[in-house]
């Protein structure tokens, strides 16, 4: 079995023709393999690194430290979407209670029903740039140009476009006057799991109830709000907004395998902050939805040895930048 199988509306669709042509089937069922000790490395290491920096700037409480603290913070929560991105493909544990467990509990902090997304998600994988794909509203219509790009950053920034963010996570993405979605997510999915996401976001409506008046009543209130929804509303928005752009925005065929999706290149230190978990390769990850994050490499490195990428939408971050940001009169 080459990857997660479900029936009907429960599955992320894979061309297993499309994947045949370009690696071999004993390749990719060896990629495909779930291995949880590294699965747990990089839950881990994440958890690890989020405990380091909270305790770091509790300890030293001055701006100087909090204003880097609060960046690093916000690239480690969408660290941890990544992994809750794993999740939802059901690769991040092999056991399925425990992927699903581990999946939910790394969203909740995040304000992310794990349950909800993996419905949202699979839409997008199955209508990359059609009508169905909830994400059209955020990667559709690049480029706008400059000063577009920086005003959207800017309002993510301030905390303004957070509500969009945590609306799509529940199962609503914001549907905009220049792209239209056929349906909600949650009316174009199997019972079961339109059941599970409905359950699921009591949990992290529950849990974030809970924190505040925890961190109230222990005297923490502060530390809370600015360690961390401080980021989560503010920098992670920029990260996912950014990250989503440089995977999809612009690129040179919707209706290409290898070029309705973007992989990007760069030193080890970018791909840590702004591709954390190997999620920059993204050709790579929707073309083998079933494959984990630590093989992808493996994955591009296979299909670069053979030609495959010499034509695909493999670009340096820089230069993703200046195709997104350029002017519209000039690609046009």
């Amino acid at each position: 079995m080459l990857g997660h199988v479900n029936s009907g509306s429960e599955e992320f669709r894979e061309n297993r023709r499309r994947q045949r042509l370009l690696l071999s089937q004993e390749e990719i069922r060896g990629l495909c393999v779930v291995n949880n000790w590294r699965s747990a490395v990089g839950v881990f290491e994440t958890l690890a690194v989020i405990s380091g920096i909270v305790a770091l700037a509790t300890f030293f409480w001055h701006p100087l430290v909090l204003i880097p603290a609060v960046i690093l913070i916000g690239s480690r929560q969408q660290a941890l979407f990544v992994l809750v991105h794993d999740a939802a493909h059901y690769r991040l544990f092999k056991a399925r209670w425990l992927n699903d467990i581990v999946g939910r509990v790394l969203a909740m902090p995040g304000g992310i029903s794990m349950c909800t997304y993996r419905v949202v998600h699979r839409l997008h994988h199955n209508h990359l740039f059609e009508q169905g794909d909830p994400d059209m509203p955020l990667i559709a219509g690049y480029p706008r140009g400059r000063r577009y790009l920086l005003v959207k950053l800017a309002k993510d920034l301030s905390g303004l476009n957070a509500w969009k963010s945590f609306k799509y996570f529940f199962g609503a993405p914001v549907i905009n006057d220049d792209v239209a979605i056929a349906k909600r997510p949650l009316d174009d999915t199997a019972p079961k799991l339109r059941k599970a996401a409905r359950y699921d976001r009591w949990w992290v409506v529950a849990w974030h109830a809970g924190l505040l008046v925890i961190s109230f009543a222990g005297g923490w209130l502060l530390e809370y709000l600015v360690l961390w929804l401080l980021p989560l509303a503010t920098v992670m928005q920029v990260f996912l907004r950014l990250r989503a752009l440089l995977e999809h925005g612009a690129v040179t065929d919707p209706s290409s395998a290898l070029r309705s999706a973007r992989t990007n290149v760069g030193p080890r230190w970018l791909m840590w902050f702004l591709f954390p978990h190997c999620v920059n390769y993204h050709i790579e990850h929707h073309l083998f939805p079933a494959i984990p994050f630590y093989n992808l490499p493996k994955c591009h490195a296979l299909m670069a040895e053979r030609g495959v990428l010499s034509d695909a939408e493999v670009r340096s971050v820089p230069e993703s930048l200046s195709i997104i940001m350029a002017d519209r009169a000039i690609i046009n």
